[in-house]
């Protein structure tokens, strides 16, 4: 055996390839897949034309999310293209044998949020789904990036997928984090540094004090955008809170299974020793609540500070500069007290109970802005309850907002919750592209607290300024 000290992205790959190309790329297996009603339908057509079958329905699991409404939910789905895509997935699921938790189904939700919940998600996997923010699973430890459909239809039908083996980076955040920082305010900073492509080519594993202090909904946070630096995916190790976040959940190992696979994920460490493609070291305490003013992740700063000049960036000036013109936005402009038209929190980024708790605690005893449309929007059906059984519904509906039903929503104006051109939207979600949340929105992207902030003054406010 070599004692050439591994990484844990070399240990969890080394352990799932099935074959090896000379100058090519690995047959990596791949334990999960995950899949949704947008980017099935063709991967099962394909299918079908090839005579082809799925090799384990039991490894791969099925929800509604994308094209869903987030209201009554029990009514038929009205736009066309979303209620064939809603029955093509549960008609494609059903014939292969493959589990599918559609609307009106108690454990319905965002794929990655229903998959952590039910203990699908478990450590040393390889997981798939033809969704860009599937690195979500990454911090169980896992390898999971998102698929196109020609590669849903390949792992549908031989639980493999080819892919070259990324690059290695290791982000190390250590320090104490300041009050009204959030797992969201972590990673938008670190984006703002590396920018909007600064990880492309690589894994990312995030390590240090920072992380080692989150929860496992902040890691998910955190994994989730790993890919809006430009990353293949991202990944933390597995540690007593990962155990714990697991036991008991429905598909999570039992009794003497349970022991095996805990003794086994305590190895899924990086060794001492290894050396990365590509390190960087950031100050927990250099972070403070961050808010995007631009049309890439990027584009981040502190909610405090100036929005930069173009002197202040080293390249792309003239995307820098098209950007502003979007937002309608200029430059050394503080983002302190503009105007919002618009709150979104939910999504695979923000849309777990501990989101929603944060979000309470600055709504609680306050009121909505008049002006302001909030989409309270949780991840799943079983957050939704949590949100009801811990009085968070209460006190949401005391300060003037209402609670809608699962699915994406915002995030990425596939549905019926678009935001109308010109308007501004502080979202909770991962994505500020032009058009992403709507055609002509203009979103800003940050963590629960700012956007609680601001739906109850109806600008942007320091979230820092209204927390005990």
């Amino acid at each position: 055996m070599s004692s050439k000290p591994t990484s844990l992205f070399d240990k969890v790959w080394d352990a799932h390839v099935v074959r090896s190309i000379a100058d090519g790329p690995d047959v990596l297996l791949i334990d999960r897949h995950f899949i949704h009603e947008v980017t099935s339908p063709v991967a099962f057509l394909g299918l079908k034309t090839r005579n082809l079958g799925v090799m384990f329905p039991d490894r791969t699991f099925a929800t509604a999310d994308h094209n869903t409404p987030t209201i009554n939910q029990h009514l038929p789905v009205a736009d066309p293209l979303s209620a064939n895509q809603l029955k093509a997935l549960e008609e494609n699921t059903s014939s292969y044998g493959i589990s599918h938790w559609g609307l009106g189904n108690p454990k319905n939700g965002i794929v990655h949020v229903v998959g952590p919940e039910n203990g699908i998600t478990l450590p040393g996997m390889t997981i798939v789904c033809g969704d860009s923010h599937t690195s979500t699973h990454g911090a169980f430890g896992c390898i999971a990036f998102g698929i196109g459909t020609s590669e849903v239809e390949m792992v549908l039908s031989s639980q493999c997928i080819m892919q070259p083996k990324a690059k290695k980076m290791r982000i190390n955040v250590n320090g104490n984090m300041s009050k009204g920082v959030t797992p969201k305010d972590v990673v938008l900073y670190i984006i703002s540094k590396l920018t909007a492509a600064g990880a492309t080519g690589y894994f990312v594993e995030y390590a240090g004090s920072v992380f080692e202090n989150m929860s496992m909904e902040g890691r998910m946070t955190v994994c989730n955008m790993s890919i809006e630096m430009g990353a293949r995916g991202g990944m933390i190790a597995p540690d007593e809170t990962t155990f714990n976040y697991i036991k008991g959940r429905e598909k999570a190992p039992k009794g003497q299974a349970w022991d095996d696979a805990v003794a086994y994920w305590k190895t899924l460490k990086t060794d001492e020793g290894v050396v990365f493609d590509k390190e960087y070291n950031f100050d927990g305490a250099d972070i403070e609540p961050m808010i995007t003013y631009g049309t890439n992740p990027g584009m981040g700063m502190g909610i405090s500070q100036l929005i930069p000049t173009a002197a202040d960036i080293d390249a792309g000036k003239a995307s820098f500069a098209k950007s502003l013109q979007y937002m309608g936005f200029t430059e050394s402009e503080p983002m302190l007290g503009k105007k919002i038209d618009y709150v979104f929190i939910g999504s695979c980024t923000n849309g777990r109970i501990e989101d929603f708790r944060a979000f309470a605690s600055v709504v609680k005893g306050r009121k909505k802005a008049d002006h302001v449309t909030a989409w309270i929007v949780p991840g799943s059906h079983v957050v939704e309850a949590q949100i009801r059984e811990e009085g968070i519904y209460d006190i949401l509906i005391e300060a003037g907002f209402e609670l809608r039903q699962p699915g994406c929503s915002a995030c990425l104006a596939m549905n019926d919750d678009k935001i109308p051109a010109g308007k501004y939207a502080v979202s909770t979600s991962n994505r500020n592209f032009e058009g992403r949340q709507g055609p002509g929105a203009r979103t800003l992207l940050a963590s629960p607290l700012v956007a609680a902030a601001a739906a109850v003054t109806g600008i942007v406010t320091d979230p820092r300024t209204l927390i005990a």
